[in-house]
């Protein structure tokens, strides 16, 4: 249950950046969660939901865009998506992929008053 750590480090850094741009409530929090980045989005809401009480994103709404895991061909330069975990080229079938995209998590926006 990673995601309950992972629920504090991002109310620390809402904190954080409220206090920079001297905002008194976070209003919405929006995140962008890779397909491999181990998290699950059902435990990160309830660990947000509980964690959230007495911060300054008490009454904040929070949007999860899950991001589809990214790759690019070694071998023909083809990017594409997949929503599961395939490591390889649907142009020339090649296994030298890179991944671009969808293995993190990230704080995308922030709204606050």
């Amino acid at each position: 249950m990673h995601e309950y750590s992972v629920v504090q480090a991002l109310l620390n850094q809402c904190e954080e950046v409220a206090a920079q741009n001297d905002a008194t409530k976070v209003t919405k929090v929006i995140t962008k969660i890779g397909v491999m980045s181990g998290i699950e989005t059902q435990l990160l809401q309830t660990a947000f939901d509980t964690f959230k009480e007495g911060t300054i994103c008490a009454e904040a709404e929070f949007i999860q865009n899950v991001q589809k895991l990214k790759l690019e061909c070694k071998e023909c330069a083809n990017v594409f998506e997949v929503d599961e975990v395939r490591y390889f080229c649907h142009k020339c079938e090649s296994l030298r992929v890179k991944v671009l995209d969808g293995e993190d998590m990230y704080l995308m926006s922030l709204e606050m008053s």
